[in-house]
């Protein structure tokens, strides 16, 4: 680990990566793995979470959730509640939208994940969920995130617009020390001068965060983008870095959607997604087997 980074994020002591040299133990042995029902994210597997920005009807996500599951999506993300940036874009169908998810997952199998906008809706949306996602704009909430540490559920931890990784952690950490450390850490991009995309993806916020922390690390290329046409290619960059998933966001018809249309990827464009993402995988898989006997080798010299 790079000595900067050593003194920089230490001080998250319970989602921060230990010293390897000190402790004799070599990094694998400090990955968390984070279980949600039958999947293990941070392992070997590569997750992907899919489903609309928003859910609108029963039609609508059943729809998708059974084609997202068919191309090999093993999350279902979908929004009942919406943070909505005007007043006058839809917010989110509230508990009726989180009774759609749960027959979604009833009919498909699909774990859900799904966001959670304050605290005090944290209980109630525990009921439903499987994994409790924290928005970008909810990065700093420090109330939302200590009641999270006691919800029994696994967090999806969105970074900030504007947040640094040192932010990201901090804010981890305040999940963990309520009591909760199953978390995963998400890069969906940060707000720069840029403004050919909607966010710009710090691709580089993978490798750092799988080495200065030890919680699994996804990656939103549909937010980082808002442009359909990059997510696969954002997608592809995520695997190669070795991020251990993906969350992305899916609509029967784009178009037509209430939240998001232009990021969002057809059922087809989905399904080319994932096959083209193959052979990525299948290189980070084989990284991944090497990676110990590199240590090893790296130890005796």
């Amino acid at each position: 680990m790079n000595p900067k980074w050593n003194g920089q994020f230490s001080c998250f002591d319970l989602v921060a990566r230990v010293d390897e040299k000190a402790s004799g133990k070599t990094s694998e042995h400090f990955r968390t793995i984070v279980q949600v029902r039958d999947i293990e994210i941070g392992g070997n597997d590569f997750v992907v979470m899919a489903g609309p920005c928003a859910v609108e009807s029963e039609t609508q996500l059943l729809q998708t959730a059974e084609a997202v599951a068919k191309a090999g999506a093993r999350i279902l993300r979908g929004g009942a509640y919406k943070p909505r940036s005007s007043p006058y874009a839809f917010q989110g169908l509230g508990v009726e939208g989180l009774k759609i998810l749960r027959k979604a997952r009833e009919v498909t199998g699909l774990a859900i994940v799904t966001e959670v906008m304050s605290e005090q809706d944290v209980d109630l949306i525990a009921e439903y969920a499987d994994i409790m996602q924290v928005g970008t704009r909810s990065m700093e909430n420090y109330a939302l995130l200590e009641a999270l540490g006691r919800c029994g559920r696994p967090v999806l931890l969105k970074r900030g617009m504007t947040a640094t990784l040192e932010d990201l952690l901090r804010s981890a950490q305040v999940i963990a020390f309520a009591g909760n450390s199953q978390i995963l850490l998400c890069e969906r991009g940060i707000r720069t001068f840029e403004t050919a995309t909607r966010n710009t993806l710090d691709i580089a916020a993978v490798p750092v965060l799988k080495a200065v922390s030890h919680l699994p690390v996804i990656v939103d290329p549909s937010h980082a983008a808002g442009v359909r046409s990059l997510v696969p290619v954002l997608s592809r960059a995520a695997a190669v870095v070795g991020a251990d998933g993906l969350i992305v966001e899916v609509h029967p018809c784009p178009e037509q959607a209430m939240s998001d249309g232009n990021q969002s990827l057809t059922f087809g464009e989905f399904r080319h997604m994932m096959t083209d993402l193959r052979p990525y995988l299948e290189l980070q898989q084989e990284s991944r087997q090497l990676r110990p006997q590199l240590l090893a080798a790296g130890g005796a010299d």
